[in-house]
């Protein structure tokens, strides 16, 4: 088990120097999954997921790409980053559920999985939002990590290698 790198030694918050790290390239994709009731999943494939407030997709990849610019402004000690590739895609996986994918790479002395990770998220709270009208039972779940390169280790499936 490792230790927190967001605590001092007196137990305060702070945030990670990174000062004396290398630059190497860096890259993150994480994912969330939204579930629709199946009548809901119905009638989106059928308007071509279209809701009445715009195409629903390209609405959440547009979200979730200002989230990913936005990350450090969210969260408190994340690092600003000069992103340099978002890749945000979202396709119904199996009949009632759309899985988000957000990739983000840069070359930087910090990891982007937080990046990654609220892009994903952002994009399904879009998605919820602009579908919301349907049913209020959409649930947004499987927010998780799916693979980073670059730094101290390599991370597939949530498991260091």
């Amino acid at each position: 088990m490792g230790k927190l790198t967001h605590v001092d030694e007196q137990g305060r918050p702070r945030m990670v120097d990174v000062g004396t790290k290398a630059v190497t390239r860096r890259e993150a994709t994480a994912e969330a999954r939204v579930r629709f009731p199946p009548a809901v999943a119905r009638t989106l494939r059928a308007q071509g997921m279209q809701s009445a407030k715009g195409p629903v997709v390209d609405t959440a990849i547009i979200a979730g790409t200002m989230a990913v610019k936005r990350t450090h402004e969210l969260i408190p000690f994340c690092h600003p980053l000069p992103v340099e590739h978002c890749r945000i895609e979202i396709a119904f996986d199996g009949g009632d559920e759309l899985l988000v994918r957000c990739t983000v790479a840069l070359s930087h002395k910090t990891g982007v999985e937080m990046e990654a990770l609220t892009g994903a998220s952002i994009a399904a709270l879009t998605v919820y939002d602009m579908c919301k009208a349907l049913s209020h039972e959409i649930v947004i779940d499987g927010v998780r990590l799916v693979e980073k390169r670059g730094g101290k280790r390599d991370v597939h499936a949530g498991r260091a290698r």
